[in-house]
């Protein structure tokens, strides 16, 4: 008998990063710091207040530095505990409080098959999918609004958000009907469309997954860029299952662009308990400066 509770989560975190170099050529780029604290650690920080268990991050060969950063470091923690710095002591111990395994994604072969190497993990069950360098924020997590409405559906639901139409050749987008508010029942999925793009309803890194996505990410080859989709193989569930997709109000950051990382360590930034008031002035102080000149040269 099926367990219907979302307990698991993957988060595939196998990408070469290659938009961040020479940043990420020996840094994954799910490590790069938003102010204080590695971006995949938000992640993982979101899956456990969504009640998720167990999780599994999609790794490569190059990505060591994750695993190092969720284990333990003894060493570390003696300083920090013989120089009396224990609040410092307590974040290193949180950390490596998560309990986290890990599988290695052997080929650069997109999305969907970084999900299909960690079918072994989930088994049978449905599990979440949390990409490793999109981080939200909302009073409730994105990952649990997604948990709370498979439990009411029992069908796979995807999380989307509205973008600006001359953005959407940029993603993964829907074609649906909607149901109530912020749900849609998904008719079918366009993978960054160039033209006549469905809607602007953009697929964002959040997923609740039945397990039938592992036979059907089975069968396909790579397609366009040597890749098996995500979004190719939901298509094809489609055709067996209904598929929800609901529509995200929070904050958004894709972290694994620089626009976006930079908006994050801004935004975090003016939040951060120690320097959110001297970061505050000098970002005005900077832009008085910026206008300023701009008004010299005119």
């Amino acid at each position: 008998m099926r367990n219907n509770n979302i307990k698991k989560a993957v988060i595939p975190a196998a990408g070469l990063g290659t938009r961040f170099l020479p940043a990420t050529k020996a840094l994954p780029k799910e490590m790069l710091p938003i102010v204080d604290k590695p971006a995949i650690q938000y992640i993982v920080e979101e899956a456990i207040e969504s009640g998720i268990e167990d999780i599994i991050i999609v790794i490569s060969s190059s990505k060591q530095a994750i695993k190092d950063h969720f284990e333990r470091n003894d060493k570390l923690e003696l300083n920090l505990f013989k120089q009396n710095k224990h609040e410092l002591l307590k974040i290193a111990k949180d950390i490596s409080s998560f309990d986290i395994k890990y599988v290695r994604q052997n080929q650069a072969l997109g999305l969907g098959h970084a999900v299909w190497c960690a079918r072994n993990f989930v088994g049978k069950e449905p599990f979440a999918v949390l990409l490793g360098d999109v981080i939200t924020v909302d009073n409730s997590p994105c990952l649990k609004q997604l948990i709370q409405t498979y439990e009411q559906l029992q069908s796979s639901v995807i999380a989307v958000q509205t973008v600006d139409w001359a953005n959407v050749s940029g993603y993964g987008v829907i074609d649906g009907e909607i149901v109530k508010d912020e749900l849609y029942k998904v008719n079918r999925l366009v993978e960054k469309p160039k033209i006549d793009p469905p809607s602007n309803l953009a697929i964002i890194g959040r997923y609740i997954l039945e397990p039938e996505i592992f036979d059907i990410l089975e069968q396909f080859s790579p397609g366009q860029g040597g890749e098996i989709q995500l979004t190719d193989a939901l298509q094809e569930l489609l055709k067996q299952k209904d598929l929800y997709s609901q529509t995200f109000q929070g904050k958004l950051y894709d972290v694994g662009d620089k626009l976006g990382y930079l908006k994050a360590i801004v935004d975090f930034g003016l939040k951060h308990d120690t320097l959110q008031k001297g970061f505050y002035e000098y970002l005005k102080q900077t832009v008085l400066e910026r206008d300023g000149s701009q008004c010299v040269k005119h």
